[in-house]
């Protein structure tokens, strides 16, 4: 059994910008299990401990919608044991927090193809979507055996079956037909654990997200962690590739 410690209260400190869409990839799970001489399985329980604080930090700052990196097209080529550990977490997490999200009206979303994942959780993932889906507070998006690359693929190949001619596809005919069409861009991306990459995930989305990448492993990311990534994304300037008069010389 892996047990966290109680993490205190944090005051809600007012930040100034804050973004519509969070994304985050939670990484870290592995090396913080290893450092504590216990399983990657382990890991993985640590981490979905640490989620019903992340988003609900995030709601009370009043973001509209966080998109989680939970699992790649590509963790398939994982040990089995692990794969098999994190189906079965998936569907005990949504039976543990799918009434507490419901009642706290929080809209659950998933994103990537989920006719390849087991029945049960696909059953438990349909149950979720259906039950939140007239729920008015924040969106969360469960990206669950999703790729970047597979989602423009798939948005391609449906503007090709609607006979779009070429000179008709255009940026935002792609955005149209990707998993996220009704949701803002992620204005903010975070990757935790230390690694400095997007791993293929929401690629055309995030083509002018702010990135903040943290050493600390998932598991350890909390209601102080979500602070900081924050207060950081109300200090960048975004410019969208334009320069704004006031700037000057400093593009």
């Amino acid at each position: 059994m892996v047990v966290l410690p109680q993490r205190a209260e944090l005051p809600l400190p007012h930040i100034h910008s804050l973004p519509r869409h969070v994304a985050i990839i939670m990484d870290g799970n592995g090396r913080w299990a290893r450092a504590r001489g216990l399983s990657r399985n382990d890991g993985h329980r640590a981490g979905a401990e640490a989620l019903r604080s992340v988003i609900e930090r995030f709601a009370e700052h009043g973001v509209e919608a966080v998109t989680l990196f939970a699992f790649s097209t590509e963790n398939w080529g994982r040990p089995r044991s692990e794969v098999d550990g994190i189906m079965r977490l998936a569907a005990r997490v949504i039976d543990r927090e799918l009434n507490t999200f419901h009642e706290s009206g929080i809209q659950l979303q998933h994103l990537g193809d989920l006719a390849a994942l087991p029945k049960g959780l696909q059953s438990r993932v349909a149950k979720a979507v259906r039950r939140t889906q007239q729920n008015t507070g924040m969106t969360v998006n469960l990206a669950f055996n999703y790729g970047g690359r597979a989602d423009i693929v798939e948005a391609v190949r449906h503007l090709v079956a609607a006979g779009v001619r070429p000179e008709d596809v255009t940026e935002a005919a792609i955005s149209s037909h990707l998993t996220t069409a009704a949701l803002p861009d992620p204005d903010l991306l975070i990757r935790t654990g230390g690694e400095r990459r997007i791993s293929n995930f929401l690629v055309w989305q995030a083509a002018y997200s702010e990135y903040y990448f943290t050493p600390v492993q998932w598991p350890d990311f909390g209601a102080a962690e979500v602070d900081e990534a924050l207060l950081e994304f109300s200090r960048r300037r975004r410019r969208f590739g334009l320069v704004p008069e006031d700037v000057g010389t400093d593009a």
